[in-house]
């Protein structure tokens, strides 16, 4: 008998104030997960590279980042996730649209920081 797959309470803070919240398995990726729900979040690669779908931790949960093309443990030590990639191992809060500040991060620590020519 198969057992039931392990979810998380996932809550996004989107730029609207709107903070919904959605339940999301283990082995599902975050951006996956909210695009099914109708949450619309920022994204271009979909392969942890480009930074697009950058969020930030608000609680310090842990999100396993290893299907991601490009992830530092300086990221994680910021709390930066890679949505399009992340997949929860804890409930959290998420603050999304933070593709900015994530390369401004990169860039000061002189890691990969995809698209960062372009200041916005």
């Amino acid at each position: 008998m198969a057992s039931e797959p392990e979810v998380f309470q996932v809550t996004f803070l989107l730029p609207s104030g709107d903070e919904p919240t959605i339940p999301i398995a283990r082995e599902e990726h975050i951006w996956d997960a909210a695009f099914a729900a109708g949450i619309t979040l920022p994204a271009m690669c979909h392969q942890g590279y480009c930074l697009t779908c950058a969020a930030r931790s608000e609680d310090g949960g842990e999100v396993d980042q290893s299907d991601s093309l490009v992830y530092y443990p300086a990221d994680r030590e910021a709390g930066f996730v890679l949505l399009c990639t992340g997949k929860p191992r804890s409930n959290l809060k998420l603050r999304t649209h933070q593709q900015k500040e994530m390369r401004q991060f990169r860039k000061q620590r002189k890691l990969l920081a995809p698209y960062s020519w372009k200041e916005e």
